[in-house]
């Protein structure tokens, strides 16, 4: 357990006991819900790191190849998804250029506009780091088969486009 579990628990209150914790309270399930899928995850990404570094890559460029598989994207674009100045996405374009990860080309519509696109090594990159991003954690794995067809039920409604 992690974070405001853990803080709950050391002034005697379990997030998981009490009225609260069954959800008697008409307006507190959907955020007790919440509160502990984001703990879950939390904890998951502390791990993050870890696992970029498996990859030799720094967790800001384990997010750079996971977002350009989905087609290429303007460096300009990246800043914003990044929430940084577009001078540390050039040192870091450049870090996973020189990698050989990472090519950048002019847009078609402007060629001011510099395109970023994963390349062969990039991509095959990508599929391994996805492929272990995908491998779920204990907590999760050790559900019981019910468990985790109702979870993925749950989670697949949730996610469904309004």
């Amino acid at each position: 357990m992690s974070g405001s579990s853990e803080n709950l628990e050391r002034r005697g209150k379990s997030p998981h006991s009490g009225p609260e914790a069954r959800g008697d309270e008409p307006g507190d399930l959907p955020k007790q819900a919440w509160t502990l899928l984001f703990e879950l995850m939390h904890a998951h990404m502390r791990n993050f790191p870890a696992l970029a570094a498996e990859f030799e890559l720094s967790p800001v460029q384990a997010h750079v190849v996971r977002q350009l598989g989905e087609g290429p994207l303007a460096m300009s674009t990246l800043a914003n998804y990044l929430s940084c100045d577009a001078s540390n996405v050039t040192g870091l374009v450049d870090r996973m250029e020189a990698r050989g990860l990472v090519e950048r080309r002019s847009s078609e519509q402007d060629r001011r506009v510099k395109m970023l696109v994963l390349t062969e090594s990039g991509v095959a990159l990508r599929e391994r780091l996805l492929a272990r991003l995908a491998e779920p954690p204990e907590l999760i794995a050790s559900l019981s088969d019910d468990d985790l067809r109702a979870l993925r039920d749950i989670m697949r409604r949730a996610l469904r486009p309004q």
